[in-house]
């Protein structure tokens, strides 16, 4: 057998239809008034998860994926212009430079302050002031742009608890009152984020026959019938032999992955792949490789060096070779080149893991995640992991894949073995939210479908708003992440203040989980948003856009509208 085949077993049905097109957007201008009937506010549920039976379900159009995407950057990211990236380059570093200058005559002139970066008693710091400089002098200046406290449930707008700093976010003081804002902020994809509802009801009924929790391990007394049953729809909601659930998200990538690769395999990923995948490469043992984001030409150079050349110092063949990649990039709103993946795992004989995280439940006709969309069998990935964190509204994750990898995870996965079995109440979440969104909830049988066709509509509505208005975004059609690039630090914190005083709830990004030139805001868009929601977000941040100078295809735009005229 040949260097980087299986040469060993990984312990690794339906054929998924192709992915529909969510219908036409709006023609005739981004903030065209819709009728009534269209979407509207109608009370507490449709705050809270949007009122998802009055849009009509888009036109269904069949669509082929290209078989291979373009390997160059988007063309919103070639055409940042010079004196953008050069002012960014200059922001950073000018904050490097104040933070040195201030760390340097801060330890002589206010030692207490460094008291924690400094040798006490003999004991080295916990964290040197290197290492936390960044943390000090770049988070600790927009601090009031994250752990926003809330006072109810994250649907499509959501309670802030409003607070005060009176010592430069130091620290803070609730004031008691609440803020209600349009949340842009959730992983809330179709709406299950929810108090009051079906899933909501099926939960009490879960808790009164089945109590909260089983305080036990799976492989102990925690395999319930109810975890049972769950896992079986998993199973069948991904078209896969079998699925496995586990209690937290990040851990099902974390303490999954050593399980199944080691001393001897080689992981090549993705350079943008989460933290959780990174964390469970470096704990299996095996060799690490990383390919350039979304680029199959060097993915295939690096599969064709390191099967030639084997394993360092040995050059024996590796045991396995698994490419890890995500179905939807959480920060950049992409899809993997899926079609090309597969022709090259069929090629090359190695193991393809796909992280379906944010894309599970939030794409493909039938909210089956990347194999939906791209019109791809199931069975053709090796390891398909996913998360219920987002589109389902609970907590935690599932491995799905053939018999033989569900039955050496149950025994051989730390999250199987160690961890705490699923709650009762998240399994019972999971299980309602996906039985509706199957249609088997023969009182809410197209409520699921609905949900899906409006967040379709929903995402690209307005990501071709922010494009008809000269913003720079990033992300695929369709993708319900949709990232505004910012570039400057300063320029971070004053957007997210701005939308909350706006009663838009956003998140901003940057350096270290964005390159640094590349700080960013993340639209995350709901089923439960409306269209009224939608146009008042979009209004808004035009007004924000020509206050900090963010609409870098103005000009681009406002030619083609020439043009045409």
């Amino acid at each position: 057998m040949g260097k980087g085949q299986r040469s060993q077993p990984m312990y690794s049905n339906e054929i998924i239809e192709a992915p529909q097109d969510a219908g036409k957007l709006a023609s005739s201008g981004v903030f065209q008034t819709v009728p009534a009937s269209s979407s509207s506010l109608l009370g507490h549920n449709d705050i809270e998860y949007g009122s998802v039976a009055v849009s009509a379900p888009a036109e269904t159009k069949v669509q082929t994926a290209p078989k291979e995407l373009p390997h160059e950057k988007p063309h919103e990211v070639q055409d940042i212009p010079f004196f953008t990236l050069m002012t960014t380059y200059m922001s950073f570093l000018l904050l490097v430079v104040l933070a040195h200058f201030e760390d340097f005559f801060g330890k002589i002139f206010m030692p207490k302050q460094y008291v924690q970066v400094r040798v006490q008693n003999g004991y080295a710091p916990m964290v040197s002031d290197f290492e936390s400089m960044w943390s000090r002098h770049v988070y600790a200046r927009m601090r009031d742009c994250f752990n926003r406290p809330i006072g109810g449930v994250a649907g499509g707008h959501v309670e802030l608890i409003d607070r005060v700093t009176h010592d430069y976010n130091k620290s803070f003081q609730f004031t008691g009152k609440l803020q209600n804002v349009l949340n842009l902020a959730s992983y809330n994809y179709l709406g299950f984020a929810q108090s009051e509802g079906p899933c909501a009801d099926k939960v009490e009924e879960a808790m009164r026959e089945h109590g909260i929790a089983q305080a036990s391990s799976r492989i102990e007394t925690g395999c319930s019938k109810l975890l049972v049953e769950t896992e079986e729809m998993v199973a069948r909601f991904m078209g896969t032999e079998a699925a496995i659930i586990v209690s937290m998200g990040y851990a099902t990538n974390s303490l999954t992955m050593p399980s199944l690769v080691s001393k001897g395999c080689l992981i090549i990923s993705d350079e943008l792949n989460h933290s959780s995948l990174i964390a469970g490469s470096r704990l299996s043992g095996a060799v690490i490789r990383v390919f350039r984001h979304n680029d199959t030409r060097d993915l295939e150079k690096q599969l064709r060096r390191s099967i030639s050349q084997g394993q360092p110092r040995t050059h024996r063949p590796w045991k396995k070779i698994m490419v890890v990649v995500e179905g939807l990039y959480s920060m950049e709103g992409e899809f993997c080149n899926l079609h090309k993946l597969i022709e090259m795992r069929n090629k090359y004989k190695f193991y393809l893991f796909v992280d379906e995280a944010h894309s599970i439940g939030a794409l493909g006709k039938r909210g089956r995640g990347i194999c939906d969309h791209f019109n791809v069998d199931p069975r053709e990935i090796d390891i398909l992991m996913g998360t219920f964190t987002k589109s389902f509204g609970a907590a935690g994750g599932y491995i799905a894949g053939s018999k033989a990898l569900i039955d050496h995870l149950r025994v051989n996965s730390y999250a199987a073995v160690y961890s705490e079995a699923m709650s009762v109440p998240v399994l019972a979440q999971v299980s309602s939210s996906m039985r509706m969104i199957m249609g088997e909830d023969r009182e809410h049988a197209l409520e699921g479908q609905q949900r899906l066709d409006q967040l379709a509509l929903n995402s690209k509505y307005f990501a071709k708003g922010l494009r008809k208005l000269g913003f720079m975004i990033l992300g695929d059609p369709g993708s319900p992440i949709v990232p505004l690039l910012l570039f400057n630090p300063a320029k971070m914190p004053a957007f997210s203040r701005e939308c909350l005083k706006r009663n838009i709830a956003v998140v901003v990004v940057s350096y270290p989980a964005t390159p640094i030139i590349a700080g960013r805001v993340r639209f995350c868009i709901s089923a439960s948003h409306t269209r009224e929601d939608l146009d008042y977000a979009l209004e808004q941040v035009s007004e924000i856009g020509d206050m900090l100078m963010l609409k870098f295809h103005k000009d681009v735009i406002n030619q083609d509208t020439k043009k045409l005229k």
